[in-house]
């Protein structure tokens, strides 16, 4: 059971759970985007965007952030939701949780590389899972990026500019 500084997904494991404080640092940071003036890049460009998490406070956060950024973002909360969004050409990029409630990232990811998503798709892993062979497990299953909770944000930012 989650204290009352944090709370459980109900997919992960005990020792992994998602910290109120965690979601507090995503917080600031969305706050210091909202704050700043709008970044000017020849780089930069917006992203149409499918964020899966069944974390709905984490992906909220997230998506809103993407959006300050000028991305376009659309949110599932399961595998099911998401292949039921993706048809091709309407996202360039996928940002999925690992640990979803009726199919694992992997799997979800697999499913979307093998014709619904656009050859050139940029997926990027974003979950409570950091280990090696969770990396490798990422890039088996056709993910470009592995990033762990709570994002890294210049790091993100890096990574969609660069896709």
């Amino acid at each position: 059971m989650a204290g009352h500084d944090q709370f459980a997904v109900a997919t992960a494991p005990a020792d992994q759970r998602f910290h109120a404080a965690d979601l507090a640092r995503v917080r600031r940071d969305l706050r210091s985007a909202r704050s700043a003036p709008p970044v000017e890049s020849a780089t930069t460009r917006s992203r149409h965007i499918l964020l899966v998490d069944d974390n709905i406070d984490a992906a909220a956060t997230l998506a809103e952030l993407l959006q300050l950024l000028g991305h376009e973002v659309a949110i599932a909360h399961d595998g099911r939701s998401a292949l039921a969004m993706a048809q091709p050409g309407n996202w360039d990029t996928y940002v999925l949780d690992i640990g979803l409630p009726d199919m694992t990232g992997f799997e979800l990811a697999e499913r979307l590389r093998s014709g619904m998503a656009a050859p050139h798709a940029t997926f990027i892993a974003l979950t409570g899972y950091g280990q090696p062979h969770d990396r490798v497990m990422s890039k088996a299953a056709g993910f470009d990026h592995h990033m762990v909770k709570p994002p890294n944000v210049p790091r993100l930012i890096e990574i969609l500019d660069g896709a």
